[in-house]
C-alpha cells in the first residue's frame, strides 16, 4: 500500500509539473513547427531520470521496487513527467497531415535524443 502512495504522489507531481512546463513552452512558443513542447518535456524528463539513476544507484536500477526513492521518483515522478502517449499523438498528427519531414525529425529528435539525454544524465554521476 504504501508503494502505491509513493507512486501515486510521485506521479502527481511530475503530472503536474508536465502541464507547467509544456504550458510556458507553448506560451513561448505558440506556433512552432514541430511539437516542441513535449519534445523539450521528454529530453528534460529523460536527462532528469539518467541523472537520478546515476546519483542514486550509479547505474540502472533492476528490481528495485522496494527502493522508496525509486518508487516515489523513478517511476512516479519521471514516469507521468515523460509522456510516450502525446508524443505518439503528435507524431501521428504530423503525418497524417502529410508534414511527414516534419514527422520524421519530430521522431528522431524524440527517440534518440532521449536516449542521449539519459545517457548524458546518467554518466554525469558514475
Amino acid at each position: 500500500m504504501v508503494n502505491l502512495l509513493l507512486v501515486s504522489v510521485g506521479g502527481g507531481l511530475g503530472a503536474v509539473s508536465r502541464f507547467l512546463v509544456g504550458a510556458k513552452i507553448q506560451e513561448r512558443y505558440p506556433s512552432p513547427p514541430i511539437p516542441i513542447a513535449m519534445l523539450i518535456v521528454n529530453l528534460l524528463g529523460s536527462f532528469g531520470l539518467g541523472v537520478f539513476f546515476g546519483a542514486l544507484f550509479k547505474g540502472i536500477p533492476i528490481f528495485e521496487y522496494e527502493n522508496p526513492w525509486f518508487l516515489l521518483i523513478g517511476i512516479g515522478y519521471f514516469g507521468a513527467f515523460t509522456t510516450f502517449s502525446t508524443f505518439s499523438v503528435e507524431a501521428v498528427t504530423l503525418l497524417h497531415d502529410g508534414k511527414y519531414r516534419k514527422a520524421l525529425i519530430y521522431i528522431s529528435l524524440s527517440i534518440v535524443g532521449s536516449i542521449l539525454a539519459f545517457i548524458f544524465g546518467i554518466y554525469w554521476f558514475i
